[in-house]
């Protein structure tokens, strides 16, 4: 099949940015060295100047290894894609984000179905509840989604990368007192 590919082309087009193409031959290297059997499709978006978001989806019968362990390989490849164009390509400041199979959505919205889970206790016991410790970009997630709901605050606690999440009611200058409740009944 190789040598159909250097004979005939891989049939993928070549694109108007040199940081896509950079991004197709690492990721063709990278999924024939490694054995995958996986297809991709970049999608490119031109941004503010000349930066581009590169939005990378894997499909084809090896997606449950992206997906397994939390998305750690998925991760690596983002991660390793991100530092190939970042070493070929120091100015520029295209983003590159790589999904398999929904897989990125999936964990958004488990991380958010928790978050509203814990939102919930925090409020209806009036207590503070603390969500597991997690890496920065779940985070942020987390954190961007109870900001919403002016009922609770979120903070990060403790040391590393890995940090926990403190989810406590906010305290609401607007409302009256409950020694005012009961005065004015």
């Amino acid at each position: 099949m190789n040598f159909f590919k250097k004979l005939f082309g891989s049939g993928k087009k070549a694109s108007d940015s040199p940081v896509e193409d950079l991004l197709r031959q690492t990721l063709e290297g990278l999924l024939a060295n490694g054995g995958f059997e996986l297809e991709y499709e970049i999608k490119t978006e031109k941004n503010d100047g000349d930066s581009y978001s590169f939005d990378i989806q894997l499909s084809g019968p090896d997606e449950e290894l992206f997906k397994d362990r939390k998305g750690q390989l998925l991760d690596s490849f983002q991660l390793l894609l991100k530092r190939v164009v970042q070493h070929h390509f120091p100015e520029d400041r295209s983003s590159v984000l790589v999904d398999c199979g929904g897989y990125r959505e999936e964990s958004e919205a488990a991380l958010i179905e928790r978050a509203d889970n814990l939102k919930e206790i925090a409020i209806t016991q009036n207590k503070a509840v603390y969500y597991r410790a997690l890496p920065p970009k779940e985070r942020k997630v987390v954190h961007q989604y109870l900001s919403k709901d002016t009922r609770v605050k979120s903070r990060s606690l403790g040391e590393g990368l890995y940090k926990k999440i403190k989810i406590y009611p906010a305290k609401n200058e607007n409302a009256p007192d409950a020694e005012n409740i009961s005065a004015q009944e």
